[in-house]
């Protein structure tokens, strides 16, 4: 078994099986993967996106406008209504003075609320952004599927099956001693269905230890407690660790590394363009599944058909020249 397998891998029960759980197992998760990969590209840059939107910063003053001022300036800008709420943003329990304040307007069942000048009372618009709605919207899915914590768990699951893809992948992957150089590239010069099995393993394997990151990364978000308890087993709490541990360290590094949030910029364009590559290979692995299942069926009927036809055709001429001798 084991020359096969250094050999001829693809000769091997084990291997056909595992290859029948990964393409199903794939053909079923292809939908959420597709969308995490996607999502979580735009994400990497979660924070700038949501610093360029919101706050909304105005130009400090000596003095900042009472509420009877900003009272009297609602009441000139919206007839009929009267301010009920300010929320003055802050920080440590102080305002922060380059930031707009929100405001609650209200007219018997009806209310609006606007951005202000805290220093003007210039309107800056409506409090509903879309783009930080947008924002705050792929991050809810990405993390909880919109489903709160049910989805988290959800996404936990997920997470367990796309790493149950990762293992299986890197298992199927080896091609045998003498070809495993071959895969290692893509192979421009074949087309349609060996360009897509060449681009799909090349992918697989350079991007393997991101996706099994991400995957296992993912399991910790949604389960945290079998994590936090592993560590406290291999190391238990003593006077000389509470400050740090080599697990928590671990699985500090884990959360960073998930999100491209250890360095600059440039590292997070890369994490950015990196983090699509679990799409692409879900669009490469439907086409071969599409190839392999959806189109193969047609075929077969055909050869079935075509076969049954001659068959048929066969008999019936052999009835003929038996009928004809039997009257000669």
């Amino acid at each position: 078994m084991w020359n096969k397998w250094l050999r001829q891998p693809q000769s091997l029960l084990l291997r056909r099986i595992l290859f029948q759980i990964h393409m199903w197992v794939g053909a079923a998760l292809g939908l959420y993967i597709l969308m995490i990969s996607v999502t979580g590209s735009l994400l990497v840059y979660r924070r700038e996106m949501a610093a360029a939107v919101s706050p909304v910063y105005v130009t400090p003053q000596a003095r900042r406008l009472t509420r009877d001022e900003l009272s009297t300036i609602v009441r000139r800008a919206y007839p009929g209504f009267s301010l009920e709420k300010v929320f003055a943003p802050s920080a440590r329990g102080q305002e922060i003075p380059n930031q707009a304040i929100e405001i609650q307007l209200r007219r018997g069942d009806d209310t609006i609320e606007r951005l202000l000048d805290p220093y003007t009372g210039a309107d800056l618009g409506d409090t509903e952004r879309p783009a930080l709605t947008f924002i705050l919207w792929v991050a809810d899915l990405h993390d909880d599927l919109l489903g709160g914590r049910t989805g988290r768990l959800v996404n936990g699951v997920g997470a367990i099956f796309a790493t149950l893809l990762a293992f299986t992948g890197a298992i199927l992957w080896w091609p045998g001693v003498r070809n495993w150089r071959r895969s290692l590239t893509i192979d421009w010069k074949r087309k349609r269905y060996g360009f897509n099995w060449s681009l799909h393993n090349a992918i697989g394997f350079w991007m393997l230890s991101f996706i099994l990151l991400w995957g296992i990364s993912g399991i910790y978000f949604s389960f945290p407690k079998p994590f936090n308890e592993a560590v406290d087993f291999l190391e238990p709490l003593s006077a000389s660790n509470q400050e740090t541990r080599f697990g928590d360290d671990v699985l500090f590094w884990l959360a960073r590394l998930h999100f491209g949030r250890f360095s600059g910029l440039p590292v997070k364009a890369i994490w950015t363009v990196l983090a699509l590559a679990p799409a692409l290979l879900v669009v490469t692995g439907s086409l071969m599944w599409w190839q392999r299942v959806v189109r193969r069926k047609p075929r077969r009927l055909a050869q079935v058909e075509a076969a049954t036809a001659t068959s048929h055709e066969t008999q019936t001429n052999r009835s003929f020249g038996g009928k004809a001798t039997e009257v000669l």
